[in-house]
């Protein structure tokens, strides 16, 4: 087969590759600087909360989140653990306490994520998996409080190896000790809501077989979806409607008082003859009066 030879004179090839430059720059203008952040809604029985995920702090986690919310699983998922002062967990089990069919694990990106600068802290939602690491599937959790233990640590060297683990200094072998300091994932935090969060982690719980702390009454994700129109995101302080405490206002010292000269005393005056002495009445008492003897 014959080459077909290019009839573009050095000239023409000149224009084409300026004119291609100028519509690179004009659509590379043109383009957002950076994606507004993903946002999900989660319509439970008792309120809605809404999350917003942050892609560069833990991607794989982020995607894998967002497909579970797309295919629809947590619709009918529950909050099936939760402990006050601590968090809420959900996203696995039906309302009778069925595990739902889940996707393969993912790598778990808690370090990534604590580099971005995003903690298990009060607000914050992160994935929850078994002991091993990567081992994260659909469950994750809202952290209550500021959870610093679940964040990940660096070990000092040696095996067996001591650490300090929530205020308490703790030796184990180095392999089970690396499952722990890995830490857990968030991959963002509730932007409104949190007032339904603080519902949900005040609730009764019981026991039941292998599962400790489940609400009495259950907790039901009703649906869950990517919110087409994004909203503002809030400070947990405004979404409980806490007011920043205003500073005190400095007040200037006063200006000295000149000391007063002292004035000689007057002598008293004398009473006229006819004059009736005063006697002042006894303030009000706030005890009993006592009872009178006969």
């Amino acid at each position: 087969m014959m080459q077909r030879c290019s009839r573009f004179t050095p000239l023409t090839t000149a224009l084409l590759f300026s004119a291609s430059l100028l519509i690179s720059s004009v659509c590379y203008s043109a383009a957002p600087a950076s994606a507004t952040p993903p946002q999900v809604e989660l319509k439970t029985n008792v309120g809605t909360i809404v999350v917003e995920l942050y892609p560069e702090a833990a991607p794989k986690t982020v995607k894998n989140f967002l497909q579970y919310v797309k295919s629809g699983f947590y619709n009918g998922t529950i909050f099936h653990r939760v402990i006050n002062n601590f968090m809420i967990q959900g996203g696995g089990m039906t309302k009778d306490l069925k595990d739902k069919k889940m996707n393969a694990p993912i790598p778990l990106e808690a370090q990534m994520a604590f580099d971005h600068g995003l903690k298990n802290e009060t607000g914050t939602i992160a994935m929850a998996r078994e002991e091993k690491p990567n081992t994260a599937t659909s469950e994750f959790f809202i952290n209550v409080a500021d959870n610093d233990f679940l964040n990940p640590s660096t070990l000092p060297d040696g095996d067996p190896v001591s650490f300090m683990r929530r205020g308490t200094m703790r030796t184990m072998p180095r392999a089970e000790a690396l499952l722990i300091a890995a830490g857990y994932a968030p991959f963002g935090r509730v932007i409104e809501g949190m007032d339904v969060v603080n519902q949900i982690k005040e609730v009764q719980t019981y026991a039941i077989g292998e599962n400790l702390n489940v609400p009495l009454k259950p907790i039901i994700i009703l649906s869950a979806k990517i919110l087409k129109q994004p909203i503002t995101p809030k400070t947990i302080a405004e979404q409980l409607g806490i007011k920043p405490v205003e500073p005190t206002p400095v007040t200037a010292p006063a200006e000295p008082v000149a000391p007063v000269t002292p004035v000689a005393p007057v002598a008293p005056a004398t009473p006229a003859d006819n004059a009736t002495p005063v006697i002042n009445a006894p303030a009000a008492s706030s005890e009993p009066a006592a009872a009178q003897t006969n």
